[in-house]
């Protein structure tokens, strides 16, 4: 099933401001919240897609590639695969800004729920971002394809599940914050009580300790190590574009949410071809006679070769399109062309018996610059086109 729009899913137009998507996001969370619908699987999927929608476009950089490229130029699957991806403890963990304090405590007092923690919000620990370079050529731009990377990253440590606690031990709740991850202090000011909330020195916010510390990765929950990803890069990217992979970054501390891995396009260069946008550029070389003649000529393409006629009296510069011969558009609406630009060969050193061919030819009345004087400008210029 494709994706929808994520401008309709949070019913916004493209030029709405970051405070206008946030508000939007906010109506919908409240509307599809999990503690609103209980067991309505409808809903659940409605609230996941506008966290994913409100997570392309609420982040300038992912806003930006979605305008130009659509969902293709989110991910290396051809999608965004955020909101999808992502526990309801994720959500509420990344966007309880939104709502303010009660939002990121499991929703429970912004609800009226009064879930346990309070209104607290525990500190979920984020992976950080991986970028790598891959080179494509312009064939495998043009059809798509899919890389196989061994990345050198973080990842769960297997002796412990990822938690950072010792085999048969376990984490306690902080004795600090009561787990809720934030302490709390009151200040005596002139103008009196102000009450202000930190994250909790003694957990760091997580609101647990581990009383036994894993001795592979020591209590981190990650270590070292090495995956094989693989990537489908979709047909149509040029040069400078970023895709992003989620969850394919460094693995969290402690069962956090692994980072992403962002995959930047660059091109390997054509020994044939120039790229410009969707487009292709041949440069044909003919020699003069074929160019006062005319003649028939293989070129190729990115498909195969094929043949073109060159007509009798084709100037030095004139550009044959061919059409839908070029790379498909990123977003799969169109193809580009291939541009054959003709350039007539002029040798730089000839025989005797060349020379005297060309002087008897310059007497000749064809070969007259002064004819084409009268030429009109119109004609001139189209000649450079077909």
């Amino acid at each position: 099933m494709s994706k929808r729009d994520y401008y309709e899913v949070l019913e916004v137009s493209k030029d709405a401001s970051p405070e206008q998507i946030k508000k939007a996001y906010r109506q919908k969370a409240i509307k599809f919240h999990p503690d609103k619908n209980p067991g309505d699987a409808s809903a659940e999927d409605k609230f996941k897609e506008a966290a994913e929608a409100y997570e392309i476009l609420s982040n300038a950089d992912k806003k930006s590639r979605y305008d130009q490229f659509g969902h293709a130029g989110l991910s290396g699957a051809g999608g965004g695969g955020y909101g999808g991806g992502m526990s309801f403890e994720d959500i509420f963990s990344r966007f309880g800004d939104v709502f303010g304090d009660g939002f990121g405590g499991g929703f429970g007092s912004f609800f009226g729920g009064g879930g346990s923690s309070g209104g607290s919000r525990r500190r979920v620990n984020k992976g950080t971002n991986l970028r790598v370079t891959v080179k494509l050529t312009l064939d495998e731009i043009a059809n798509g394809t899919t890389k196989k990377i061994k990345l050198k990253k973080y990842v769960a440590c297997n002796a412990c599940k990822g938690t950072g606690e010792k085999d048969g031990s376990s984490s306690k709740t902080c004795p600090t914050c009561n787990g809720r991850g934030t302490q709390t202090r009151v200040v005596n000011t002139m103008l009196g009580q102000m009450q202000t909330s930190t994250t909790c020195t003694t957990c760091g916010g997580e609101g647990k300790i581990i009383s036994e510390k894993c001795n592979t990765c020591f209590g981190e929950g990650v270590v070292n190590g090495e995956e094989l990803v693989e990537l489908k890069i979709p047909a149509g990217v040029s040069e400078g574009v970023q895709l992003s992979v989620s969850g394919k970054g460094n693995a969290a501390r402690r069962g956090g949410i692994n980072g992403d891995l962002l995959v930047l396009i660059k091109e390997v260069a054509h020994p044939d071809f120039h790229r410009e946008e969707d487009d292709l550029i041949y440069n044909l070389f003919i020699s003069i006679p074929d160019a006062i003649t005319g003649t028939h000529v293989e070129i190729p393409t990115l498909q195969n070769k094929v043949k073109i006629k060159i007509d009798a009296g084709t100037q030095s510069g004139k550009t044959l399109r061919l059409r839908s011969k070029g790379l498909p558009n990123l977003n799969g609406y169109s193809k580009g062309d291939l541009l054959v630009r003709i350039n007539v060969f002029i040798p730089t050193s000839i025989t005797k018996e060349d020379k005297k061919l060309l002087e008897q030819l310059k007497q000749s009345d064809s070969f007259n610059p002064e004819n084409k004087k009268h030429e009109s400008i119109f004609d001139r210029f189209k000649g450079y086109f077909s």
